[in-house]
């Protein structure tokens, strides 16, 4: 694994590979899902983690398993967490 890569939060991911493609805005997606557009722009921005419930939602909307979701956060934050491990050491 190269640690000089910035790691891809999976929120980059819902809006480069789903959102973008359908012009679609947090505001929009929120709408869709019963969420705060917060919410949304939060998570899209790296500042908060997928939930279980972000997951099934997702999941539902863009007809993926939640588990698609869940796996790509816990790849994020053990990368994030290996990284930190790296530069201490």
């Amino acid at each position: 694994m190269d640690e000089s890569l910035e790691e891809i939060h999976p929120g980059e991911i819902l809006f480069e590979e789903f959102m973008r493609p359908l012009a679609m805005s947090a505001q929009q997606l929120g709408d869709s899902l019963g969420l705060p557009a917060p919410t949304i722009e939060a998570f899209i921005q790296g500042q908060a983690s997928v939930s279980e419930d972000l997951a099934q939602s997702l999941g539902a909307y863009f007809e993926t398993s939640p588990a698609f979701w869940l796996n790509l956060q816990a790849e994020y934050d053990r990368r994030v967490a290996a990284s930190n491990t790296a530069a201490r050491a």
